[in-house]
């Protein structure tokens, strides 16, 4: 079964720097190389751990003031996860709907200020999209569709206010639902990633 968001609340504990402000993407049955072409990215030199990643994608937003954004990916499975520290572009529908062509797209987002975006797109097709602070504002071709697995992993739908808040913790449940992907620690400071960057549009 599915791990709900208490299962990780362990990514803000362990991972301060990149919890902050994230965007987690998977993609099914593209590579990274497929995807950095997808995206039109620019290749980088890989970077082995999660702690560099975040230091590299800092570094990359000084010198390119804000142009560009460090992506970092890995093959899990049948999937390509792409993160970005302190990025959006995998849940920005300009950029994420078009690369989704023949595939399936799940991205989760959330910023210094705790706003956020769960996003899943099929084949070009915007399926379902909201704040997880915010569940009960969905929009997209199947807003109801994930609503029993929703409220099982931990997201507070019908509930204002809820104490405590798990909502982006969640969102990482909510993605490993559709993708059967769970990240875990290990992933997280053991990969070698193959590093790309994007232009921000």
């Amino acid at each position: 079964m599915t791990n709900t968001a208490v299962d990780y609340t362990w990514f803000e504990d362990d991972f301060p720097d990149i919890a902050e402000a994230y965007c987690f993407t998977l993609v099914r049955d593209l590579s990274p190389v497929e995807l950095m072409s997808r995206l039109e990215g620019r290749p980088e030199a890989p970077l082995q751990g999660i702690a560099a990643v975040v230091d590299a994608a800092f570094a990359q937003y000084e010198l390119g003031k804000g142009d560009r954004q460090l992506v970092a990916m890995t093959t899990v499975g049948t999937w390509t996860l792409l993160i970005e520290p302190n990025g959006y572009l995998g849940v920005t529908e300009e950029q994420a709907l078009p690369a989704s062509a023949g595939t399936s797209w799940i991205s989760h987002f959330s910023n210094i200020n705790a706003v956020g975006t769960f996003l899943w797109a099929e084949e070009q097709v915007l399926r379902l999209c909201f704040d997880p602070m915010f569940p009960d504002d969905r929009w997209g071709t199947a807003p109801d569709e994930l609503l029993d697995v929703m409220r099982r992993i931990g997201f507070h739908l019908d509930v204002e206010d809820p104490e405590p808040d798990f909502s982006h913790q969640a969102a990482f449940a909510l993605a490993e639902h559709l993708t059967g992907i769970a990240i875990t620690p290990a992933l997280l400071q053991d990969t070698t990633f193959t590093c790309t960057t994007v232009q921000i549009r």
